[in-house]
């Protein structure tokens, strides 16, 4: 007893835990973090998709699955497609969906339910619209007409759902309500003096894809009866067991004609939540209805993305969370600028009700790059441990390297989960290169040393709290403020909103200034957020963030509510950026003058630096460029939490980072996924001893470091030395004392 009190006290010194900090339970997590860095569980290995495009037997299930635990995969993701020789979810598929099933559970591994038949989902294989047509995904449709008065207008009602009619005089952008005039299947109205618009406006069925109807929760009722459900009942003892998670595929509103996905219960919903009618706000996402546009159209975009996230994944969610089971999935064109029309109109508040956010990064390395993090943000947002990536798919001749490229990248920009796109059932028919098989020529020699890279990685970075000293504002309201149905293609996001920069000062925020952010949404800098001293805290119970600098991209409008609060953090010392364009509008109606007046007491003259007594200061980039972004924040945060000493310049790749705390230990991930090496010093906040893991061959080491002083702070400046595509973690005990911040 002796001798191990001893060794505990040794290793506590070493790791600089006392007992009045609960020592042995710190001691114990991380004495087992480093035994589960050197040796990665099984359970943090990669789970691919697994697309079964053979006719399918029994025996080479079995093998396969053996097969792919030998190569270091935890399990798969089965991904039903043509050739199987058996209908999608008919007894035959089900009885050799449960063969793979089985197999994985002896095995010890784990399978996660791809809902669908090829993607997107939502069709559950076409037998959504042969069995339940009322399900399909409807649209809305405007009948307008220009019309001089005084005169009386009758207009047969199109075929549909009659949302509304409105009559808007052109002079004035005046608006009046005339539903009440529409009666037996036509509208009569006598149109005052003037030039009028009259418009109508119906929901119809469009069924485009055969998709579920996307908004409306019975709706996606009967795709979980046809697909989850149907999985759940031909093998209830592998949920929450074997089958521990559920996969959604790219959902999308361009499936719809024009993006114009409605329900036909968008009123009743609309009165529910706002307490208002929405009538008179629908020719706003048509057309400028005057100084109400902005808001209207953030009503109803904003409507429209909640009924998503509730019909949709709140849905799915649920069933889920009831059968024991988490949910991931990622929308289809994330990286579009403008997702307003085209994909889930608002991509950070989609993932509200989802246990594990996801992403699609395929068919070129880093396309998605710009929208990692706006995903693993959603996770910082809402409190959730897991970000999951679908990647590698669609890209030919990928060199081995990029199998740690892409990791490298995306789990520095805070996605921690890797689902390889994938294995094969039939390498002769394989659709999307490349083969991840573990019998592929190419890759499958070098998956259990991949599987071992990703188990660490996973084992290190999945969960804990995310540290950055940066928030940046999800510029939702101006992306809902500037768009409107009818122009562009949906697919590509309809319609170029000139200050929207977002993605832009996130590039150069995350590689090449080299300073790591998270965006906040504005519900939750409003519901989670509080302003304490010279810092907004994002108040969550694990993942709670402390942000000394607070960024507005690009705006033309802004919720008031978002604006007050950042007024009142520059008021107490904190330091604001804004970019390329200071917002003039409000959200909300009736809010522009105050929008236009704080926007003065923060920035005052928008050409010079803006302070007041207590330190608060406030600057506007016309032209947020990097070399601009890093003289302001070298100047407003000189002691910053990752500071590079060095700008360097890669290419064929990035050299970025990540920084967490989870169990009582910072970890620092630094990436360097250039073609080149680097050698060069960083500035970490604070006074420790980090040492250097290597995530490659799991080896655990001394770094070099020392201990200067900051403008106010101690700093630890340790040299990092990364060759190409390699990375490393440099891991430390924590001592910041977290229950204060922990949300009640």
């Amino acid at each position: 007893m002796i001798n191990r009190m001893i060794i505990v006290a040794a290793m506590g010194l070493l790791f600089g835990f006392s007992a009045s900090e609960g020592w042995c339970a710190e001691l114990g997590r991380a004495g087992l973090m480093r035994e589960e860095f050197s040796h990665p569980p099984f359970q943090y290995q990669s789970r691919p998709l697994w697309f079964w495009n053979g006719k399918l037997d029994a025996d080479k299930t079995r093998t396969m699955v053996a097969a792919c635990k030998t190569a270091g995969y935890h399990g798969m993701g089965i991904l039903p497609c043509k050739g199987m020789g058996f209908d999608f979810m008919s007894p035959g598929f089900l009885k050799q969906y449960k063969v793979a099933v089985d197999e994985a559970g002896k095995l010890g591994m784990k399978m996660c339910l791809y809902d669908e038949f090829w993607f997107p989902s939502g069709s559950a294989g076409g037998l959504l619209a042969s069995r339940h047509p009322e399900a399909l995904g409807k649209r809305l449709d405007m009948l307008a007409t220009d019309i001089n008065g005084p005169k009386e207008f009758t207009q047969a009602l199109p075929g549909g759902t009659l949302m509304g009619a409105v009559a808007m005089e052109a002079a004035t952008k005046k608006r009046i309500d005339i539903t009440a005039a529409a009666k037996d299947g036509a509208l009569r109205w006598n149109v005052p003096a003037g030039a009028w618009k009259v418009m109508i406006f119906t929901c119809v069925r469009d069924g485009g894809g055969g998709l579920v109807d996307y908004l409306e929760p019975k709706a996606v009722d009967a795709f979980i009866a046809l697909t989850y459900q149907a999985y759940h009942d031909a093998m209830p003892a592998h949920f929450g067991t074997t089958i521990d998670s559920a996969f959604y595929d790219e959902p999308a509103f361009y499936h719809v004609k024009g993006g114009r996905a409605w329900t036909d219960r968008f009123n009743e919903r609309f009165r529910e939540r706002h307490q208002s009618d929405p009538i008179t706000l629908y020719p706003a996402l048509w057309f400028d209805i005057g100084p109400d546009t902005a808001a209207a159209r953030n009503a109803l975009f904003g409507m429209r993305t909640e009924l998503y996230a509730t019909g949709f994944v709140k849905t799915i969610s649920d069933w889920c969370a009831a059968h024991h089971i988490g949910l991931t999935g990622h929308a289809d064109q994330e990286e579009v600028v403008n997702p307003v029309i085209g994909t889930v109109g608002d991509l950070i508040k989609s993932f509200k009700y989802q246990s594990m956010p996801g992403i699609d990064q395929v068919f070129a390395y880093g396309r998605a790059s710009r929208a990692y993090k706006v995903v693993s943000s959603a996770a910082c947002n809402y409190d959730r441990p897991q970000v999951v990536t679908e990647c590698y798919g669609g890209i030919n001749n990928m060199p081995v390297a990029n199998l740690y490229k892409e990791a490298m990248d995306q789990f520095a920009k805070g996605i921690n989960t890797m689902v390889p796109h994938a294995v094969w059932y039939d390498p002769a028919k394989i659709i999307f290169k490349p083969d991840l098989s573990p019998g592929a020529a190419t890759y499958g020699p070098e998956l259990p040393a991949y599987n071992q890279y990703i188990g660490r990685l996973q084992r290190m970075l999945q969960g804990g709290r995310h540290v950055a000293d940066i928030g940046v504002l999800y510029p939702i309201a101006t992306l809902q403020a500037g768009s409107w149905f009818g122009p562009g293609d949906p697919y590509q996001g309809c319609v170029d909103i000139p200050e929207a920069d977002y993605m832009n000062v996130s590039e150069a925020l995350s590689l090449a200034v080299r300073r790591d952010f998270t965006y906040v949404h504005p519900e939750v800098l409003d519901e989670r957020c509080v302003v304490e001293g010279a810092e907004i805290l994002l108040k969550n119970r694990v993942n709670w963030e402390r942000y000394r600098v607070f960024i507005i991209p690009g705006s033309r409008t802004i919720s008031v509510s978002s604006l007050r609060k950042i007024k009142e953090f520059y008021d107490q010392g904190g330091q604001v950026i804004a970019t390329t364009r200071l917002p003039d509008t409000s959200a909300e109606f009736g809010g522009d003058a105050e929008v236009r007046q704080l926007v003065t007491a923060i920035f005052g003259d928008p050409k010079e630096c803006h302070g007041n007594a207590k330190g608060g200061r406030a600057w506007f980039l016309p032209s947020p460029q990097a070399a601009a972004l890093k003289s302001i924040l070298d100047e407003a945060l000189p002691d910053g939490d990752v500071v590079f000493e060095q700008d360097v310049m890669v290419k064929g790749g990035n050299l970025s980072y990540i920084h967490k705390v989870k169990d009582g230990q910072k970890i620092y991930f630094f990436a360097n996924s250039s073609g080149q090496d680097v050698d060069i010093w960083v500035r970490l906040r604070g006074k420790f001893a980090p040492e250097l893991w290597n995530p490659h061959d799991g080896k655990i080491g001394p770094s070099e470091y020392t201990h200067v002083p900051g403008k106010g702070e101690i700093i630890t400046r340790v040299r990092l030395k990364l060759p190409r595509v390699h990375s490393v973690f440099l891991v430390a005990a924590d001592t910041t004392d977290t229950k204060k911040n922990v949300a009640e």
